[in-house]
């Protein structure tokens, strides 16, 4: 890369962002956006409400009391939230305004910002074929900074792309004082063969997967000339006419995205697909509204 920075603008992007959430942003909201009943301290009963989701209800307690009863909870205070993210050279491609790296960057700094912003911990785990970075999850301001910073650094990605490395480590050395892990990848390394591991990942910790793509990566361009393509990694290089190509390119490209769709919900990761055409500001608002207002799986694209 020529430039040491991404082109990225963070601070827009973090404003833009609590823009969208702004009727959400309240005290505790990464709270509630980050679990769906999972891990929480029983307090008492009080009544239901229109608001309330009816999975809430508490059938036997309804019953003797002759009234709807739903159960509160003890909020946990201090969330430690991970962020795993892909630095792979997969991840440094795009044909529209961002790279997946920038568009990945600035949705993953301004996220972080509104975990920082409830007074809760974050952390991350860079990767690529290895671990290359971990910063344990802490509050505050310099916290961000130093994510910011360091998701803004060109020079951090390069190299293939192995994510079972990165659900290694979370298995056999992440503990289980990290409340949440939040996966960032396109995914494209992601098969069949690893769902067992992102099971005992989603078991062991709150899980959710932002998926970042480029349009190219879901089709080939109108084009009826022959080009030559590269493997990055292994410095392949083909001769192909994406007209030709096309048909099957995108046939193969939506299987394999149906693969880890249903890998997701098998696992019961809530997944986010975001594509760099389109700003990821409404739909991520719109997935963690989700999450808050109906506790259920969804997928924007």
């Amino acid at each position: 890369m020529p430039s040491e920075k991404l082109n990225v603008d963070i601070p827009r992007k973090v404003s833009e962002f609590e823009a969208a959430m702004q009727e959400f942003f309240i005290r505790r909201i990464v709270y509630r956006i980050v679990f769906r009943g999972k891990g929480l301290e029983f307090d008492s009963y009080r009544d239901f409400s229109p608001d309330d989701d009816a999975s809430d209800i508490d059938w036997k307690a309804s019953a003797r009391a002759n009234k709807m009863l739903v159960k509160q909870y003890v909020e946990e205070r201090d969330l430690k939230i991970m962020f795993v993210v892909d630095v792979g050279e997969n991840m440094v491609f795009g044909s529209q305004e961002k790279l997946k790296c920038e568009y990945a960057a600035e949705m993953i700094a301004a996220l972080s910002h509104l975990i920082l912003g409830s007074r809760d911990q974050v952390g991350f785990i860079f990767f690529n074929e290895k671990i290359i970075d971990i910063i344990m999850p802490e509050p505050g301001i310099k916290r961000f900074h130093l994510f910011a910073d360091k998701l803004s650094n060109a020079r951090i990605y390069n190299g293939g792309s192995n994510i079972e490395v990165a659900l290694d480590y979370l298995i056999n050395y992440l503990d289980e004082s990290i409340n949440s892990v939040i996966l960032v990848s396109d995914f494209i390394k992601l098969n069949k063969n690893l769902s067992k591991k992102l099971n005992l990942v989603s078991t062991k910790f709150e899980t959710m997967a932002l998926m970042v793509k480029d349009p190219l990566d879901m089709t080939l361009p109108d084009i009826n000339e022959e080009i030559v393509v590269e493997d990055p990694l292994t410095k392949e290089q083909m001769i192909v006419n994406p007209l030709i190509a096309k048909r099957t390119y995108e046939k193969n490209a939506i299987e394999k995205e149906k693969i880890v769709e249903d890998m997701f919900q098998t696992s019961n990761i809530d997944f986010l697909k975001l594509s760099t055409d389109e700003s990821f500001v409404g739909h991520l608002a719109n997935f963690l509204k989700g999450r808050l207002e109906k506790r259920k799986y969804m997928v924007a694209g």
